[in-house]
């Protein structure tokens, strides 16, 4: 292996602020507002060969490479962004920005209120998938995009490519739905709702104000992420993982300590995540999340996707039941009735939900087998 294989791929993470007011479906128009984004690759001259990835809930810009060469982890999805992997970057010109109401470089709950001079915290205003897409389309016009190749991303990012094909549809040609669905069920919106509940009723939210106290609503926002991770594992997973097998004891403590593995597995990640993210912004796009309903706004998925002219792949997961199997396969009989050209494929996993993030090899043949007939579809028409 040469030195410049070896070496790794340094990223840098851009900023792009749209200096006007973007108007959100709620009525509010907000502005100005900052974006954090990463771009892998060359665009061509034509301005055709882009392909937007988009995150899932907690993600960010950064979702391949490494920002630097001492940098420890890769992005999110560097197993498929980069030369010669399923986002090919000899080809393709890919994009990742940070989701509206983030709190990784993208103007949220927690940037400063250029009129207060005090962080937005809940005057920030309730936004939906809709206007996060409309705010990417912003940026890929300041980056010279003129047409999507591709619009691709796993769970809330399916739901954001959904839509970017739905608002934008002359300009998106193809669209890679994985472990997504057209709207929550009852329980999903719950679950999302117990979260929320657990980040407000923790004293030190104090009614979103916490940004420069001492004492932060981390126990209710590691509380919130510790019921969110259960939905990203299955069964399966959990008993694989942990089965009943206690944290470094022989014997039950008979208290209300940690007994069993699983819950310090869980603890762990509650513990992690209040380090990288900010309570207020999950309030906030848990609840974009929720409000995704295309069926609703548009009469029906038929209607919602009626207009659109792009290729579709669907993905999911047998052991996914946060979005299960029959959500995506809603979607592709929609897109069939349609006479839409629509593949669709079911991954066994014992991943449960987080199989999108962690089943790289066999999604990385399909997606480039996926791509790779798009292209040859494109030169024969």
């Amino acid at each position: 292996m040469t030195v410049e294989e070896i070496k790794k791929d340094i990223v840098k993470t851009e900023f792009y602020t749209i200096n006007k007011k973007i108007k959100f479906e709620s009525g509010v128009e907000f502005g100005p507002i900052t974006v954090a984004y990463e771009t892998y690759g060359k665009l061509n001259e034509k301005g055709d060969n882009a392909i937007l990835i988009v995150h899932a809930l907690t993600g960010d810009a950064h979702a391949a490479g490494y920002h630097s060469e001492d940098d420890k982890k890769p992005g999110w999805w560097d197993t498929l962004i980069g030369k010669n992997k399923a986002f090919d970057t000899n080809k393709y010109f890919v994009i990742c920005t940070n989701i509206l109401g983030g709190c990784s470089g993208t103007t949220g709950p927690s940037s400063i209120n250029p009129e207060t001079g005090k962080p937005y915290s809940i005057d920030f205003p309730v936004f939906t998938i809709e206007d996060t897409v409309k705010v990417q389309k912003e940026v890929l016009d300041f980056l010279g995009v003129k047409s999507l190749y591709t619009v691709a991303g796993g769970s809330m990012g399916g739901m954001q490519a959904m839509q970017f094909v739905i608002s934008y549809p002359q300009m998106v040609k193809s669209a890679i739905l994985i472990a997504t669905t057209s709207r929550l069920s009852p329980q999903s919106i719950a679950f999302n709702a117990v979260g929320r509940n657990a980040i407000i009723s923790d004293p030190n939210w104090n009614n979103g104000d916490y940004y420069d106290k001492e004492n932060k609503p981390d126990r209710g926002l590691s509380s919130a992420r510790m019921i969110g991770h259960i939905t990203y594992l299955c069964e399966e997973a959990m008993y694989n993982k942990f089965g009943r097998k206690l944290q470094n004891k022989d014997h039950y403590d008979f208290n209300f300590d940690i007994d069993f593995q699983v819950e310090s597995y869980l603890q762990h990640q509650g513990q992690i995540f209040v380090d990288r993210f900010d309570a207020n912004s999950y309030l906030y796009i848990t609840k974009a999340v929720d409000y995704f309903d295309p069926v609703s706004k548009y009469g029906s998925l038929k209607n919602a996707f009626k207009d659109s002219n792009a290729k579709y792949l669907v993905i999911s997961f047998d052991s996914d039941w946060l979005f299960p199997s029959s959500e995506s396969k809603e979607i592709v009989n929609t897109l069939m009735q349609l006479g839409k050209d629509v593949s669709y494929c079911e991954i066994k996993s014992p991943c449960g939900h987080d199989a999108f993030l962690l089943e790289y090899d066999v999604q990385s043949k399909i997606i480039k087998s996926f791509l790779n007939d798009h292209i040859k579809g494109d030169n024969n028409e």
